[in-house]
């Protein structure tokens, strides 16, 4: 099975936005606000557990700052971490990152030689997980043309052309406002793009909870159910990461991530999002699974137990019956999620790769998945479930020429 490890088809990638991926699409009206790079020296400092920057500081490394609006940003070297020995927040250069983070050739390049055939890619530095930079800015008629470009680009650019195929798009929507936000899926299904980033809890944005009784989300999740767009949600897209303490090393902050998706996927289940949508499909990006068999459980006890509202929930089905076919999950190293597939339905695990993060398998992604595939005692099918099957079902990406 490992010398015949099928095509990775990762769910979960990310590109960097190029810097003039917005000067060379908004309207010369907007050129001195738009989202632009420049280059500065920069002088990084942490402390009391707080990061921060200074820009135009004489003896600083030279950084590429992301310059929008009133928004001053840095680009941090984590967030495109490949070829770096250490991997922290300090400061880069465009000139310092491996040509595949942003440039196409170079990362269809590199998804061959990791042995990948398709890449669904998040956005990655100024826009953030779901554009929540956007969403942000005072300046919402500018945002809505940011987000449109930044759209218009990874249809247009990033997948087209040799990418087609390869690099399946994945759009944005304008998260102030539900109605634009359908209105954008509508675009960018018409265009070839049926997968959308969105927050996997956009309460802590300042947004309405998708438990919101005048079902405020509803437009938008109607929208994707008509297309066949897929709401896919990552980790740290709420921009709030899970914490025990303010004086707890990052790394208790690192092993809780998945705490993120678990939480949002007990939202859409007894929000009745999944009930009121029922061909709505849900995924979930570098959150693994290895959480979900005793989450599970626990929902459907409770659900038979106290599931006459009082609890708060008068949901028709048990829990788990939305699961299959509905809610996917990814991994890049879950030996446990797998070993408890039965449980969770081994339809509905995909691999990832994570280029170009911190946490990415590349360049040895066959590798990994050979090994966890083994350490679990996935059969043939399952495998093939496992790194390409489940992505071509909930994606659909029959759509561009994948079927097996």
């Amino acid at each position: 099975m490992a010398a015949n490890l099928p095509l990775i088809i990762s769910v979960d990638d990310h590109v960097v936005e190029p810097p003039t991926l917005w000067t060379d699409r908004l309207p010369l009206s907007y050129r001195d606000r738009a989202p632009r790079v420049e280059r500065d020296t920069a002088i990084f400092n942490f402390e009391g557990g707080v990061f921060s920057y200074e820009k135009g500081v004489k003896g600083g490394e030279p950084c590429d700052w992301w310059i929008y609006d009133d928004l001053i940003y840095p680009f941090p070297k984590v967030s495109a971490a490949l070829d770096f020995e250490d991997i922290d927040v300090t400061p880069v250069t465009y000139d310092q990152l491996r040509p595949g983070c942003w440039i196409q050739k170079d990362r269809l390049i590199d998804m061959t030689a990791n042995h990948v055939e398709a890449s669904i890619c998040f956005p990655n530095t100024l826009p953030r997980f779901c554009g929540q930079t956007f969403y942000e800015r005072e300046d919402k008629d500018l945002a809505l043309l940011c987000v449109q470009a930044y759209n218009d680009w990874m249809i247009d650019e990033w997948c087209a052309g040799d990418g087609q195929g390869r690099l399946i798009p994945l759009g944005m929507i304008p998260l102030w406002d539900p109605h634009l936000a359908a209105a954008e899926v509508r675009r960018n299904a018409l265009r070839g793009c049926f997968a959308v980033t969105f927050s996997e809890n956009p309460y802590p944005l300042g947004l309405p909870s998708v438990h919101d009784k005048g079902r405020y989300w509803d437009p938008f999740f109607q929208a994707c159910q008509d297309t066949g767009t897929v709401v896919c949600m990552h980790i740290g897209s709420s921009s709030r990461m899970p914490a025990t303490s303010p004086d707890a090393p990052f790394i208790v902050s690192s092993t809780l991530t998945f705490s993120n998706a678990m939480g949002s996927m007990l939202d859409y289940i007894f929000s009745g999002t999944l009930e009121r949508f029922p061909t709505l499909v849900i995924a979930y990006s570098e959150g693994q699974v290895g959480w979900m068999p005793y989450v599970i459980e626990r929902a459907d006890k409770l659900w038979a137990e106290r599931g006459d509202n009082s609890f708060g929930t008068s949901l028709p089905n048990k829990p788990s019956s939305y699961i299959h076919h509905r809610i996917y999950g990814c991994v890049f190293d879950d030996e446990i999620g797998l070993q408890n597939r039965n449980i969770i339905g081994m339809d509905q695990i995909c691999f990832e790769t994570d280029y170009p993060h911190a946490d990415s398998t590349f360049p040895h992604s066959k590798k990994v998945a050979e090994n966890i595939c083994a350490q679990a005692g996935l059969s043939e099918e399952e495998t093939w479930k496992f790194v390409r099957g489940n992505a071509i079902r909930a994606f659909g990406l029959e759509r561009y020429g994948i079927t097996s």
